[in-house]
C-alpha cells in the first residue's frame, strides 16, 4: 500500500464554518472573552463524531478503559480518537481542534490524523484583506497533541503523544467555556425554542437553563452560544441552497414516479419540513425495515444543515438508507408530520424497533406514530449528556466515569445492573441527583441489558446503540451546506452501493475457511453473508469451550445450564424443547441480533442437532436476502394498509396523476381525451365529497350479496380448517405421549443395564 508522507507539501490547514483560512474563529462572537476561553474551535473535528465502540475506545490489549492516553491505544475509528482525546482534554482543562492529516495514495482516505490542543500554533499576520476587528490571542504554540495512523487491521493507533502544555490550564469550573467542550443539545434546543417562542430573551433563557440544570457548568454552553442559536432559529430556512433541493426533487420526481418526495406545507411559503425516499430506499425497507434508526446527530454538533436520514442495516451488516429529512421545525406536530409520512412512503409497514435520540418531543412522536414499535434512545447520546450533567463528578472522580459506563455495558442480567447502579448511587452520594433519576426511570430504553429481548439488528448486544448508524459518515458533516448537500448525498449512496456490490460479490465467490466438521457450519456457510457467517462461525467454535449440563428434565422443555470452562461465575440458562427443536437462551442473543448464540449451539451439540433448524434462520441475513418474498406484514407483526393515513393516499394519487399526465401529453387528440375525462372525474371528486358520508353509510348497511356470499363461504371454510388443526393437534399430542413412553422406557433400560455393571464389577473386584 502506497501512502504519502506526512511532510509541509501533504499538509492541509482546517477551514473554519465560513470557509476562510482565519483559524481564531468558527463562530460569531457577541461578546468579548480572554484569552483563557478559547473561541477556534473547528465544528468539522467532531466530523460523523459517532463512536463505534461501547467504550468510546478499544484499548490494544482488550483491557478496562484508561482514562489517560498512551502511545499504542487503540480506537475502532478515527472519530472515535478524535471523542476520546476531546473528553480527556475536557477532564485536564483544554480545548481541542483537528489539524494536518495525511491522505492514501492508493484511495485517497485519511490515513493519519493529528489532534492538537487549540493553543497549538501562533496566528498569521493579517494582512490587508484581514478583517480590522481585534481579536484576543489565543494561539500561544502549545505542542500538546495527540497523533493516530490507521493500521492494516483498520484500526486507529496512537502513534504520537505529548502531554506537556505550556499555558494554565482552564479549572472545572471554567471548562464549560472551552470552544471544544460547548454545544446546545437538542434537549436544549427544544427548551430555547419553547422559551424564545414564549417572547423570552436570551437572558431569560440562560436563567431558566441554568436552573433546570443545577448551575451555569452544567448547562454546556455560554450566553453567547444560547444567542447565537436563537439568532440562527429566527432566520432558520434553507436560504439560497433551497432551491437546490427543491429542483433536485422535483427533478428526481418526474424521472422516476416511485420517487416520494412530501413538504410539510408549500414549496412557495416552507416552514416545514421536507422528506423524501428514492425508490432504492423504499425497496430496501421492504427486506431490511424490520430496524430503523432515526439519526439525528445534527442537533448535537452545531451541523449547518438540519439534515436527519432514517437508517438500518442490510444483511451485510452495513448501512442502508430508508429516506432522509431536513427539520426546519423541530416541534411535536413537525416530527408527528414527518414519521407519518416516512411511514407512507414505506407503505405503512412498521418496524420492530426504533432508535432515536432522547428528546421529549421526539419521544412524544414516536409514541403517537409507532405505538407498538419498541422505542430505544441512542446510548452514545445519553453518555453524552452524561458528560454534561456530570461534568463537577467526573472532573472531582474520574474513576466514576469508568464505574458508569461499565454498569451499563458489562453486567449481563438485570438484578446485577440494578445492584451495581445503587452501588454508584451510595458509593458517589448521587442519590437526589435528578438526571441520573430520570435516566434510571428511562433505563428500559437505553440500558443494553433491558432490550435484549427485541431485535435491533447488531452483532454485539452491549455496543447496542453507541452510534447512532452514520449512513452518511465522511460525506455530510458540521461544515457541509445546503449548496453541496445534494452532491454528497448522491456521492455517499453511489459508496454504499458499491461496498454492498463488493460485499455480495464476496460472499458468491470466494469460499470461507471452515473450522470445523460440523455439517452445521458448512449449512451456515452457504446460506448466510460472508460477515454474518464469520459471526456465527465464532458461535460455533466458542462452544468447544461451554459445556452444557442438564439441571432440570421434569417436563416437555429440558433445562441446561452453560459456562465457559473455568468461568463458572458467568452462567447462562438454555430452555430446550427437544421435539420442535426450539430454544430460549439467558443472554437472549438471537431475539437482539438474529444470530444463535454459542450457548445454544452447545446444547445442539449435546443433543445432536447437527443442522440450523429453519426457524433460526432469518432470512435478512442470508446471502439471499434480496430475492423472494419480501417482509411481510406478519414478520412485523402490524398490519399496512396504505390507504389508512392521507399522506399515503396523497402518495397513491400522485403516482397515478404522473401515470396519467405522461400518456394524456403524447398527441393533441390524446389530450383532449384525458383533459375531458380529468374534468368529468373532478365533478365525481366533488359529488363524493358532499355526498360522501352517506354513501358510505348506505354501503355499509346494505352491503352487496356478493359480499355477504363470500363472507359466509369463508366462514364455513375456516371452520373446516379449524376442526382439522384440531384433529391434527389431537393426534400429535397422541404421538408426543407414546413418545414420551418409549424415552422413560429407554432410560429405565439403561439405569438397570447401568447397575448391571456395576454389581459385575463388584463381584469382579471381590
Amino acid at each position: 500500500m502506497d501512502f504519502e508522507q506526512l511532510n509541509i507539501e501533504n499538509e492541509v490547514m482546517e477551514f473554519d464554518a465560513s470557509g476562510s483560512m482565519e483559524d481564531d474563529t468558527a463562530a460569531l462572537d457577541l461578546e468579548n472573552h480572554d484569552d483563557d476561553y478559547e473561541r477556534d474551535y473547528n465544528d468539522e473535528s467532531f466530523e460523523g463524531s459517532n463512536p463505534s465502540t461501547s467504550n468510546v475506545f478499544l484499548t490494544h490489549n482488550g483491557e478496562e478503559p484508561n482514562l489517560e492516553p498512551y502511545e499504542g491505544m487503540e480506537f475502532d475509528s478515527e472519530q472515535a480518537a478524535r471523542i476520546f482525546y476531546n473528553s480527556y482534554a475536557r477532564r485536564i482543562g483544554f480545548s481541542t481542534r483537528v489539524s494536518v492529516y495525511q491522505r492514501s495514495r492508493r484511495d485517497g482516505s485519511i490515513i493519519c490524523r493529528q489532534i492538537v490542543c487549540s493553543r497549538e500554533g501562533f496566528r498569521r499576520e493579517g494582512g490587508e484583506n484581514r478583517s480590522k476587528r481585534q481579536r484576543t490571542i489565543t494561539r500561544v504554540g502549545c505542542k500538546a497533541q495527540m497523533t493516530v495512523k490507521k493500521q492494516s487491521s483498520g484500526k486507529w493507533a496512537v502513534s504520537k503523544l505529548v502531554k506537556d502544555h505550556n499555558h494554565e490550564l482552564v479549572p472545572p469550573d471554567k471548562v464549560h467555556c472551552l470552544r471544544s467542550h460547548r454545544h446546545v443539545s437538542g434537549p436544549a434546543r427544544s427548551l430555547i425554542d419553547t422559551l424564545q417562542a414564549a417572547g423570552m430573551g436570551p437572558s431569560g433563557v440562560m436563567s431558566v437553563l441554568i436552573k433546570e440544570s443545577g448551575g451555569i457548568n452544567n448547562v454546556g454552553f455560554t450566553k453567547v452560544d444560547c444567542q447565537n442559536y436563537m439568532s440562527s432559529s429566527r432566520q432558520r430556512s434553507l436560504g439560497s441552497g433551497g432551491q437546490i433541493v427543491f429542483d433536485y426533487l422535483k427533478q428526481m420526481q418526474a424521472e422516476d414516479p416511485d420517487f416520494f418526495c412530501a413538504v410539510q406545507g408549500d414549496f412557495e411559503n416552507l416552514t416545514g419540513n421536507i422528506f423524501w425516499a428514492d425508490p432504492n430506499s423504499r425497496m430496501n425497507y421492504n427486506y431490511f425495515g424490520d430496524t430503523v434508526t432515526f439519526d439525528t446527530t445534527y442537533r448535537t454538533n452545531r451541523y449547518r444543515v438540519p439534515f436527519a436520514p432514517f437508517t438500518g442495516w442490510n444483511h451485510h451488516g452495513q448501512p442502508v438508507l430508508f429516506g432522509c429529512a431536513l427539520l426546519l421545525n423541530e416541534s411535536e406536530s413537525s416530527f408527528v408530520w414527518l414519521f407519518q409520512t416516512w411511514l407512507a412512503a414505506m407503505s405503512g409497514r412498521y418496524p420492530i424497533s426504533i432508535t432515536t435520540d432522547q428528546d421529549r418531543i421526539i419521544r412524544a412522536a414516536v409514541v403517537q406514530v409507532f405505538p407498538e414499535t419498541r422505542h430505544r434512545f441512542c446510548k452514545w447520546n445519553v453518555l453524552r449528556e452524561a458528560q454534561e450533567k456530570l461534568s463537577d463528578l467526573y472532573h472531582a472522580r474520574p474513576n466514576f466515569e469508568v464505574e458508569f459506563q461499565k454498569c451499563i455495558n458489562v453486567t449481563e442480567k438485570i438484578d446485577e445492573f440494578e445492584s451495581c447502579w445503587e452501588s454508584l448511587l451510595q458509593r458517589y452520594d448521587l442519590g437526589d441527583n435528578e438526571w441520573l433519576q430520570s435516566m434510571y426511570n428511562a433505563r428500559h430504553q437505553w440500558v443494553p441489558v433491558y432490550l435484549r429481548d427485541t431485535f435491533f439488528g447488531e452483532m454485539s448486544i452491549n455496543q447496542g446503540s453507541d452510534n447512532i448508524n452514520s449512513y452518511f459518515d465522511g460525506y455530510i458533516n458540521a461544515s457541509t451546506n445546503v449548496q453541496v448537500l445534494i452532491k454528497q448525498y448522491e456521492k455517499a449512496i453511489a459508496s454504499r452501493y458499491e461496498k454492498e456490490v463488493k460485499a455480495d460479490y464476496d460472499t458468491i465467490n470466494t469460499l470461507p475457511v471452515l473450522k470445523t466438521p460440523s455439517p452445521m457450519e458448512k449449512q451456515a456457510a452457504n446460506l448466510y453473508t460472508r460477515k454474518i457467517f464469520m459471526i456465527f462461525q465464532e458461535e460455533l467454535v466458542e462452544t468447544l469451550a461451554y459445556p452444557a449440563t442438564i439441571i432440570d428434565d421434569t417436563g416437555s422443555e429440558t433445562m441446561y445450564r452453560v459456562a465457559k470452562f473455568g468461568e463458572d461465575h458467568k452462567t447462562h440458562f438454555v430452555r430446550f424443547n427437544i421435539f420442535e427443536k426450539k430454544a430460549s437462551c439467558s443472554c437472549q442473543m438471537f431475539e437482539f441480533a438474529g444470530i444463535i448464540c454459542r450457548h445454544i449451539l452447545a446444547v445442539f451439540r449435546v443433543t445432536n442437532v447437527l443442522t440450523l433448524p429453519s426457524h433460526y434462520i432469518l432470512k435478512r441475513w442470508t446471502r439471499n436476502a434480496k430475492s423472494g418474498v419480501l417482509l411481510d406484514q406478519c414478520t412485523l407483526g402490524l398490519p399496512s394498509d396504505s390507504q389508512e393515513s392521507s399522506a399515503a393516499r396523497y402518495d397513491n394519487l400522485r403516482q397515478e396523476a404522473i401515470k396519467y399526465v405522461e400518456e394524456g401529453a403524447e398527441s393533441v387528440p390524446i389530450y383532449n381525451v384525458a383533459m375531458a375525462s380529468l374534468q368529468e372525474a373532478a365533478k365525481k371528486v366533488a359529488a363524493a365529497k358532499k355526498n360522501g358520508s352517506e354513501v358510505h353509510q348506505s354501503a355499509l348497511d346494505n352491503g352487496s350479496p356478493q359480499l355477504q356470499s363470500y363472507s359466509l363461504d369463508q366462514d364455513k371454510e375456516i371452520q373446516a380448517l379449524t376442526a382439522e388443526l384440531e384433529n391434527a393437534s389431537l393426534q400429535c399430542e397422541a404421538y408426543r405421549a407414546k413418545l414420551s413412553a418409549v424415552l422413560k422406557n429407554l432410560e429405565e433400560q439403561k439405569l438397570k443395564i447401568s447397575v448391571k455393571v456395576q454389581n459385575v464389577r463388584l463381584n469382579l473386584r471381590s
